[in-house]
């Protein structure tokens, strides 16, 4: 008989709460306009009156003001990541041979850690299959740095990697060609403009090899890739010839004038977008040779010449 009274006493404190809640009014102004505020006070919306401060603090008892101080404060891990096997779960031994108070250890103590790090390493891996996705994904990492992708690419890059890899992608394939594949896919699924030239210039196998297993892997993985955009390289190459805002804007339009008549069909993407460089840079007085933005580019002065003198065409100066 006990604990059905206490239920019923529980209910009633419960209603009376819930009553107190929804009619509860300020006593300054006697306004019943009362929120609830970011640090979950009551607060009158008219005189701004806290009613009631007696809430819980779910954050850290620590304050930091910069963000060396919240890492060093901080009392938790890196968050999970893709771009290691095994997603940044497993713990590093330092290389410092220091103790908690920053005191030096003794000889025998630094060949323990020597012996610790040694085994730790061996561990991480526990069979051929991880040390070869560990060998893949710092190849990624070493790529990606070479050539100045952000941090997203290359998280999705080893998740490419990593679903080829579960698919049975890789077999009769290289680790070092499928790795290049991922990245250049990545880069075409984020939008960084990458050439397959650039891609392989960093990478240590060949450009016909990255491309044949490139377009393997998007057609067994359904990635959804759309045609480079030759606008995305305006930007980058015109940077790195130095020029102004002005030629960038008269190369994205003679782009999209060249797009609307159907000449950017079959061309490659960098050569489309170099030619539109040089045309603007001579039409607005800040002429570079075919040479150097052929160099920037990695394309032909060839090709150059001949997409200029269509998009010139196109653009109605002859």
């Amino acid at each position: 008989m006990e604990r059905p009274s206490r239920q019923r006493q529980q209910e009633r404190d419960t209603e009376r709460e819930s009553d107190e809640t929804e009619t509860v009014s300020c006593p300054e102004c006697e306004s019943e306009d009362i929120v609830t505020d970011a640090d979950q006070e009551l607060v009158c919306e008219d005189c701004g009156l806290v009613l009631d401060e007696r809430n819980i603090d779910r954050g850290p008892e620590w304050r930091a003001f910069n963000h060396s101080e919240r890492q060093s404060k901080s009392r938790v891990g890196a968050p999970i990541t893709e771009t290691m096997h095994d997603k940044g779960l497993t713990t590093t031994i330092d290389w410092k041979d220091k103790d908690a108070y920053g005191r030096s250890l003794s000889s025998e103590k630094r060949s323990q850690m020597h012996r610790l790090r040694k085994w730790q390493e061996r561990i991480r891996t526990k069979d051929a299959g991880e040390r070869n996705l560990q060998f893949a994904l710092s190849e990624i990492d070493r790529m990606a740095s070479a050539l100045g992708v952000p941090r997203s690419v290359r998280e999705v890059a080893s998740v490419i990697y990593r679903r080829a890899l579960n698919e049975d992608l890789i077999r009769g394939r290289s680790i070092e060609g499928v790795s290049t594949a991922a990245l250049y896919a990545a880069c075409r699924q984020e939008g960084i403009p990458r050439s397959l030239d650039e891609v392989a210039d960093v990478s240590r196998v060949p450009q016909k090899e990255i491309g044949r297993t490139y377009r393997y892997i998007s057609q067994e993985l359904g990635l959804e890739l759309k045609p480079v955009d030759p606008k995305q390289f305006v930007p980058r190459f015109a940077s790195s010839l130095e020029l102004s805002e002005e030629v960038q804007s008269k190369a994205t339009e003679i782009i999209d004038v060249s797009a609307e008549q159907g000449l950017l069909s079959g061309k490659s993407p960098t050569g489309f977008a170099a030619a539109a460089i040089y045309a603007a840079s001579l039409l607005c007085n800040e002429k570079k040779t075919q040479r150097e933005v052929a160099d920037v580019a990695q394309v032909t002065e060839v090709t150059i010449r001949n997409r200029y003198q269509e998009q010139i065409e196109a653009m109605g100066f002859r």
